[in-house]
């Protein structure tokens, strides 16, 4: 759990808190890894969907909670040439845009939806 927001100026605990439960438990090198993100693309961000329990509906309905529940994936809110930048600023540096770092086998870390 983090314990000190101050490190992601970019980002707020409540932007990430489960819709379901309030908890927040987002992964720190995640965290850096959004922050770091964010800052490259030089543009405000909005996390749609961050940190899921794994009683959250959508958590509920798997066989096994996600990245969500694990903190280490978030949703973007992003349109346009917005996306494609992003997009780009996240593969130069190795990342995602579902935004996922769950190393698990044969699952996609890019997605939309």
């Amino acid at each position: 759990m983090i314990d000190n927001w101050d490190r992601y100026p970019n980002f707020g605990r409540d932007e990430f808190a489960c819709s379901h439960t309030g908890e927040c438990d987002m992964d720190a090198e995640f965290m850096q890894a959004l922050q770091e993100l964010r800052t490259a693309f030089g543009k405000p961000i909005t996390i749609t969907s961050g940190y899921r329990c794994p009683s959250h509906p959508i958590e509920a309905r798997k066989a096994r909670p996600g990245s969500h529940a694990s903190g280490c994936a978030a949703d973007i809110a992003v349109s346009r040439g917005d996306a494609v930048e992003l997009l780009r600023y996240a593969l130069q540096d190795g990342r995602f845009i579902h935004l996922d770092s769950l190393t698990t086998t044969n699952r996609p870390m890019i997605w939309s939806y």
